[in-house]
C-alpha cells in the first residue's frame, strides 16, 4: 500500500484566526511517500511533479488536512483529492473526543516531540525569503503526523494531556489501510 503523509504551508489573510481559503496561497507541500520511503518538498511552482505522486497514492494522511490541506490543494489541482482515501488524524480524534487537539500537544504526549514552530511561523519566515527554513518545519510535522499515523495503526490509540495527566485516545484503525476499488475511477491529470 502506498501511503503519502503530507502538509501545506500557506501565505495570506487570516481573520480572527480563521483562514480565508480564497485568500491563502500555497507555498510549501511536504510529503512522505512509502514508495522508496522519501521526504520531498514542492514549492508552489512545482506542484506539476506532485501531482501523479498523489495520484498513485492508495492513501493519504494528515492532520486538519481535511478541513485545511486538501481543500487548499484542490484550487491547484485539476481533478478532486478528496476522492483519493484519506486518513485526516484530526478527524479521528475529534470523532472520540468530541473537540480537536493540536498537533503539538497530541506529538507530545505520543511521541515526546514538540514541533518546531508554528504556521504563523512559517509564514513569517517565507515572507523573509527563509524558504529553507519553512520547508524543514514543513517536513517536521510531516514527519510528526508519519510517525503518529504509525503509532495509531501499532496501538490504536493516540495520547493527549488534561488536568487529570496522560490520557489515551482509543482510535479504530481496523479500515485504515484497506484499499478501495473506487480509487481506479479517479479522473488524473496524466496523460492516458
Amino acid at each position: 500500500m502506498r501511503r503519502i503523509t503530507l502538509d501545506i504551508e500557506t501565505e495570506g489573510v487570516f481573520t480572527g484566526g480563521l483562514p480565508d481559503f480564497s485568500e491563502l496561497e500555497i507555498t510549501v507541500v511536504g510529503i512522505h511517500d512509502t514508495h522508496g520511503d522519501k521526504y520531498s518538498c514542492f514549492t508552489k511552482d512545482e506542484l506539476g511533479a506532485l501531482w501523479p505522486m498523489l495520484e498513485s497514492a492508495d492513501m493519504l494522511v494528515g492532520y486538519n488536512s481535511e478541513h485545511f490541506d486538501i481543500p487548499i490543494l484542490n484550487k491547484y489541482y485539476a481533478g478532486d483529492l478528496s476522492k483519493i482515501k484519506h486518513i485526516d488524524l484530526l478527524k479521528e480524534i475529534k470523532q472520540v473526543l468530541g473537540r480537536r487537539l493540536r498537533l503539538d500537544s497530541v506529538a507530545e504526549a505520543t511521541l515526546g516531540k514538540k514541533k518546531s514552530g508554528n504556521g504563523l511561523d512559517a509564514g513569517k519566515w517565507w515572507a523573509a525569503g527563509e524558504f529553507e527554513k519553512v520547508k524543514a518545519y514543513c517536513l517536521d510535522d510531516v514527519r510528526i503526523t508519519k510517525e503518529l499515523y504509525e503509532y495509531a495503526i501499532k496501538n490504536s490509540l493516540l495520547k493527549y494531556k488534561d488536568f487529570e495527566g496522560l490520557r489515551d485516545i482509543k482510535l479504530d484503525t481496523s479500515m485504515w489501510e484497506t484499499t478501495s476499488s473506487d480509487q481506479a475511477s479517479l479522473t488524473h491529470t496524466l496523460p492516458f
